[in-house]
């Protein structure tokens, strides 16, 4: 079985599918749908998914999800938590005071937001930007980990607490890992303090400094 359509049935999996009827498939539609297809055909599938779905209750109250923006290919993913107003408003992740933090931050690596990808482990704003239940980290859980599975980064910046605890599915205290090196699923994994939390406690931008001046090293960027 080849990595893509390993990718197109976990996908599948994960969305419920318990079976796929091919008895009526024509040959050269199967083939044409699980070979030769790249991570921006697959993450425009996946997004259609995430654009209607209705796993949990924040779909009563979205304006539309929030995806995720940037290279497909990526060497480098930042992961945060769930979209705020501004990002709901316009769909695209970190666009609001916290998002043009992370784009300062990841200028100040000689990177752009178009080098990198960009997502959060929940697509839908909770209300009044409160933490996500845990039903909703679940629900959205498999839409992240699809999204690192397509994209196959070599690295994972995740921002914050949730986003480290949802990705990972463990009980990790940010203040503990916040600089340290994790692994998911053979991913090198950077934990740092989320772009909001930084607008609140200005002095620990240095910290997350320190935490991207490691990244940059592992992907071979440093100085």
């Amino acid at each position: 079985m080849n990595d893509e359509l390993r990718i197109e049935l976990t996908l599948l999996r994960d969305f419920g599918f318990t079976h796929l009827d091919l008895r009526n498939a024509a040959p050269s539609a199967v083939v044409e749908a699980t070979g030769g297809t790249e991570q921006k055909t697959l993450l425009g599938e996946l997004e259609a998914i995430a654009s209607v779905c209705v796993k949990c209750n924040l779909a009563k109250t979205r304006t539309q999800v929030v995806y995720g923006v940037g290279n497909p290919n990526a060497d480098l993913m930042f992961i945060g938590e769930a979209p705020g107003r501004d990002e709901d408003e316009q769909g695209k992740p970190f666009v609001g005071r916290a998002g043009q933090l992370l784009t300062d931050i990841i200028k100040a690596m000689k990177l752009t937001r178009d080098d990198v990808y960009i997502a959060n482990v929940v697509k839908c704003r909770p209300p009044e930007n409160r933490n996500p239940e845990p039903d909703e980290l679940d629900a959205c859980r498999p839409y992240i980990r699809q999204q690192v599975e397509i994209i196959q980064p070599r690295v994972i910046v995740t921002l914050g607490k949730f986003a480290l605890q949802s990705l990972t599915e463990k009980a990790y205290g940010i203040t503990a890992v916040r600089g340290k090196w994790l692994e998911y699923n053979g991913v090198r994994v950077m934990p740092t303090y989320h772009p909001a939390y930084l607008l609140r406690t200005p002095s620990a931008k240095k910290d997350v400094w320190a935490d991207m001046k490691q990244v940059l090293a592992e992907l071979g960027m440093g100085e």
